[in-house]
């Protein structure tokens, strides 16, 4: 019998596609069929995916009885510490020696690391190939696979190489979640609060009434978070597709998330912990700025700590620490960083238009007089 499930489309004219999110449906090839092209198929996971999920979904993807298929895998190291230009190379290397050319279509299964990663590779192969976007981790499902950001990061700044690269599609089976390490579920929590806080404040208190069943993974309400955030990222993307308006949204918490993760040393804080700590941040210098209430804020932190996640920074990281990594981020223009902060529960806007010395106060966690 066929699982139901749910379709979302990111509305980008003749480049659209669907997001499907269900259970089960990595035993549900049928819904990748259409966005295979050609008969040359390479699906890249990591050490952790690959002995969960990898021959699921192999076996699926071989029921499909394409004429000629060849089906190459490629297991790469675990983790964010090995996302890097050296690791991509490594996909560039299978593909060149398999000899997969322009009609391929590579799929990325795993968290966001492996999806960023493939997707930067799919974009740069013989100047830009298919491909299928399969996340297995809530961050990876409800953030980074939706919306076509691929790259790594570099030493010196946290996605700093990369490209818009659009997959087919986004397959979602929510049982990968029974598999994900309590830390990686707060991870994720994180991405999803980041929806409320930014463009549906309904959304926000929902997930304030329902926060211990969805870390208890209740089926209806564990899809209906991804479905809402999936579907609030879907709508901001294809308003603005590469980030130079309204996209730029959805990094809040993020500028002074990537510090903390540039600071420590990649892979030391996962990055919704770095991002839920970020989002704090943002939160508190709204706060000194007159902008939210502290009752606003108190509610906010509520939420990520029973999210299971930091509300601050690690204590070793200085302002002068902040600031050196937070110059390097995608949202500085001509030398004046850029934030986005909340004008209100559920509306946020970015701005360069901030004290700097309220900034210090939040970053060396000032009390608010």
């Amino acid at each position: 019998m066929t699982n139901t499930h749910q379709t979302l489309t990111v509305d980008l004219g003749d480049r659209s596609y669907p997001i499907y999110i269900g259970s089960g449906l990595l035993r549900q090839p049928q819904l990748l069929a259409p966005h295979i092209s050609g008969k040359q198929i390479l699906v890249v996971t990591n050490t952790t995916v690959a002995a969960l999920y990898l021959d699921t979904l192999v076996a699926g993807l071989e029921s499909l009885q394409i004429e000629g298929l060849q089906l190459d895998r490629l297991v790469l190291e675990d983790g964010e510490e090995h996302k890097h230009l050296d690791t991509v190379s490594l996909v560039f290397d299978h593909l060149l020696q398999q000899r997969h050319n322009r009609t391929t279509t590579l799929i990325a299964l795993g968290g966001g690391v492996i999806g960023d990663m493939t997707g930067f590779a799919a974009a740069a192969y013989q100047r830009g190939v298919n491909f299928i976007q399969v996340p297995t981790t809530l961050l990876s499902q409800v953030d980074s696979s939706v919306g076509g950001k691929t790259g790594v990061n570099h030493p010196l700044g946290k996605n700093m190489i990369g490209a818009f690269h659009q997959p087919q599609c986004v397959l979602i089976d929510t049982q990968s979640l029974a598999t994900l390490p309590a830390r990686e579920l707060s991870a994720g929590l994180a991405e999803v609060i980041k929806y409320g806080l930014i463009a549906d404040a309904p959304f926000f208190e929902w997930l304030t009434l329902n926060i211990e069943q969805l870390k208890q993974l209740e089926p209806a309400l564990i899809s209906q978070a991804i479905y809402r955030s999936c579907a609030c990222k879907a709508g901001i993307v294809a308003d603005d597709e590469r980030e130079q308006g309204r996209r730029a949204l959805l990094n809040f918490g993020h500028t002074f998330g990537h510090a903390v993760e540039t600071q420590m040393g990649y892979g030391r804080w996962l990055h919704g912990e770095a991002v839920g700590a970020g989002m704090a941040m943002a939160a508190d210098l709204s706060h000194r700025l007159g902008w939210i209430d502290r009752p606003t804020v108190q509610r906010i932190t509520r939420l990520l700590e029973a999210s299971g996640l930091p509300l601050w920074g690690p204590e070793t990281m200085t302002a002068s620490d902040y600031l050196q990594h937070m110059q390097v981020d995608k949202k500085v223009t001509d030398g004046t960083i850029r934030l986005i902060l909340l004008e209100q529960l559920g509306a946020a806007v970015v701005t360069s238009e901030f004290s700097l010395e309220l900034l210090h106060q939040t970053l060396n966690h000032q009390p608010v007089c």
